[in-house]
């Protein structure tokens, strides 16, 4: 008979390795019969860290007050990528651009909350946690509608974070583990020795892991973990030499951490929601040409993951949302940059994005202490994707009842 202790020292010898580090018990949890759903919808979040500069990413570029009070950093009606009406996109977002043309672009303006904070870790706890009010690291918004979805993920991995060293508040969760994945070699089970003995702890681990009882014993815990590892590391192996992009990436860390996560949801590992993040957007100084960087790399990026993911036949079951902790204020300062601000705009892209411009541009002239003034609360967005994209309940998630937008097919 099996014992826990030949299990392990099998686990041992093979140098399994989980998610990077360790088994994971979400993925032996999946094993007892968590089978991807292939007409799954799926949410990739998008976090754009640092305080993105929304006025000159939506720019309205025939406002007086525009060109006033942004003397140096204004992007002129010529140069702006135009929308709709007096609106334009910022020139390097070409990529956005022809997403927006090909109706797969959909943009939600002056998007906040009440009493708005200006620092960045308490603003954005505030978006992972959907909690204006307290100060509450428990969980998270998304963590939470995990825990109310009513056995629609059990057995499953409900997330995964792409590219983090840390797992993301708002993927926190009482139920459910959530893996973080720095890299997708590190996802995979690494074994030692050469090629034979390697498929020979394989075979092992094999014979192992399935020969117990389904139990819930620690051994059989390590038994399903074990299989789960072998399963999913095979399909990552997979995928990662098999995997041909519809469009090529940019060579950029955001494109390539999308590729990753459009790697992932065709290897179907089931997940319902994915999280990356794209930093620098911290704009104090010298402002012009970093978020002109930024605006190229998100741009480029989201593009190519859409078309990647509808070449794959995959863009109607997945919804790209972005957000940031904030915006900048509308003046800009004496070191050519912007400071913290408030509210600023979010992008949905995916073939069931209604596309086009969602609420009015906030106004530059009837401001907050400097700031735009929000007019979306973040938790209706929030409400709009859990409840009209996932279906699942929202109320418990983000604290109570707010109004959906109509920013879906």
């Amino acid at each position: 008979m099996n014992t826990r202790r030949t299990f392990l020292k099998t686990l041992g010898a093979s140098g399994l390795v989980s998610l990077g580090t360790r088994p994971h018990p979400a993925f032996a949890r999946a094993a007892d019969g968590g089978k991807a759903n292939p007409d799954g919808r799926i949410l990739v979040l998008v976090q754009l860290a640092g305080g993105n500069d929304g006025l000159n990413t939506v720019v309205p570029f025939e406002e007086d007050n525009y060109r006033k009070l942004r003397p140096s950093l204004g992007i002129g009606k010529g140069a702006a990528l135009k929308l709709e009406g007096a609106l334009g996109l910022h020139p390097q977002m070409q990529g956005f651009k022809e997403l927006f043309d090909d109706g797969a672009l959909g943009i939600v303006q002056g998007v906040g909350y009440p009493n708005p904070n200006r620092s960045h870790f308490r603003s954005m706890d505030i978006w992972h946690t959907a909690k204006p009010g307290i100060e509450d690291k428990r969980d998270g918004w998304i963590g939470r509608a995990f825990d109310h979805v009513r056995g629609g993920l059990a057995g499953k991995v409900p997330a995964v974070a792409l590219g983090t060293d840390r797992l993301p508040l708002s993927l926190v969760s009482t139920k459910f583990t959530v893996p973080t994945v720095r890299s997708l070699r590190d996802y995979q089970l690494q074994l030692r020795g050469s090629k034979a003995e390697q498929a020979a702890h394989r075979a092992r681990m094999r014979q192992l892991a399935e020969g117990g009882s389904a139990g819930n014993s620690d051994l059989d815990f390590l038994r399903r973990t074990a299989t789960t590892a072998l399963d999913t590391s095979a399909k990552i192996a997979e995928v990662m030499s098999d995997y041909k992009p519809a469009k090529p990436y940019p060579q950029n860390g955001l494109g390539q951490r999308l590729k990753s996560v459009a790697q992932l949801i065709t290897a179907d590992l089931g997940a319902s929601v994915y999280f990356v993040s794209l930093g620098g957007f911290d704009t104090h100084a010298e402002q012009e040409g970093a978020h002109a960087g930024l605006m190229q790399e998100l741009s480029s990026a989201l593009a190519a993951f859409h078309a990647d993911l509808k070449g794959h036949g995959l863009s109607k079951r997945v919804l790209t949302a972005t957000f940031s902790e904030f915006g900048r204020r509308v003046k800009e300062n004496g070191s050519l940059g912007t400071d913290h601000g408030a509210a600023g705009p979010m992008f949905f892209i995916g073939d069931a994005v209604k596309a086009g411009v969602h609420g009015k541009h906030p106004s530059l002239t009837d401001l907050d202490q400097g700031d735009l003034k929000h007019h979306t609360d973040f938790r209706s967005v929030y409400t709009t994707l859990l409840e009209d994209w996932l279906d699942w309940p929202a109320e418990a998630a983000v604290g109570g009842k707010f109004g959906k937008l109509k920013v879906l097919g």
